[in-house]
């Protein structure tokens, strides 16, 4: 769609620190991004709102954890149903306030949205995503007998529960999502990747355990609508080599090609940076013109060519 962009919002953006984790304190790194979200629609574009959700499913786990002994257990996929809505309500009200202050009254609509993956997907046999709180071994060794959990010590730290990371393949709201942008209503939605749910032979839909990669699913989302622009809103103000190093260079433009470059190089971090590069090579080998890499204050910046790092074809 002409002039759309997909911006997909990190869900650690909406924590800035251990002492600022409760659900206010969401709400609030919410609206400063909101602030900046309102930017891009003032400049005339059209806006589709992603988010990560990993730490607040995490919430989640720990809380359905401690009260085990008392209430059921939460699902996985449910977690990320629970989290799109808690999320999205955080976003489309911060952000509706932030343009109704604007005195512009655009409407906001929150999908909650589902993911198809392949059932057969590798990764299911070689779940590798570590979610929700530490544990002892003991304990570990106790939800994989009880509850079937793949679990693994993860680096000294203690023991974590581990699930499958598959490849998104499809929005199954996309229809939806597309009405209401041809209504001109700024859409939220693909929190957290979506909800992943595999197909049968029937076409009928079930949820999985599974956390999809949030910046795949943005990416999916944005090559589906024909978004112009995909915009990765990270920690980050752009994507640097040599990072954390004294010859660290910051990255103003780079093209696919020299993207690629780096990463045969081993410049990503493969849970960090690289996952956000891949998603920007496949927006951009699909037919879209450019990905911008940046943290959310510098949006309206980016959006001009100011600031972020921006990779084109």
């Amino acid at each position: 769609m002409k002039d759309l962009v997909v911006v997909a919002i990190g869900g650690n953006s909406l924590i800035k620190d251990n002492e600022h984790m409760s659900v206010l304190d969401q709400y609030m790194a919410a609206g400063e991004t909101s602030h900046h979200i309102a930017d891009l629609i003032e400049a005339g574009f059209k806006v589709v709102v992603t988010h990560g959700n990993g730490p607040q499913v995490g919430f989640i786990l720990i809380r359905s954890e401690m009260a085990k002994d008392k209430l059921h257990q939460v699902p996985l996929d449910s977690c990320g149903a629970d989290t799109q809505g808690a999320i999205g309500y955080q976003i489309a009200q911060t952000l509706s306030n932030e343009l109704r202050s604007r005195g512009r009254d655009i409407p906001i609509a929150v999908i909650i949205s589902q993911t198809v993956v392949d059932k057969n997907d590798s990764a299911f046999q070689h779940p590798n995503k570590p979610i929700g709180p530490f544990y002892s071994e003991a304990d570990a060794v106790k939800h994989k007998e009880a509850d079937g959990w793949d679990v693994v010590e993860d680096a000294g730290r203690g023991w974590r529960r581990v699930v499958a990371s598959p490849l998104p393949l499809e929005i199954v709201e996309k229809k939806a999502i597309e009405a209401l942008l041809a209504a001109r209503v700024i859409v939220v939605c693909a929190g957290g990747g979506g909800i992943p749910v595999c197909k049968d032979e029937s076409g009928s839909l079930s949820g999985v355990s599974a956390v999809i990669d949030k910046d795949r699913a943005s990416c999916l989302l944005a090559k589906n609508l024909q978004a112009e622009k995909f915009i990765i809103s990270t920690a980050v103000d752009k994507v640097a080599i040599n990072f954390n190093k004294p010859d660290q260079k910051n990255i103003d433009t780079m093209t696919v090609a020299e993207a690629r470059k780096y990463m045969e190089e081993g410049q990503f971090a493969p849970g960090s940076m690289r996952p956000k590069i891949e998603a920007a090579i496949e927006f951009l080998e699909k037919g879209g013109q450019e990905v911008i890499i940046t943290q959310p204050h510098l949006l309206g910046d980016a959006i001009k060519g100011l600031n972020g790092t921006h990779i084109v074809p």
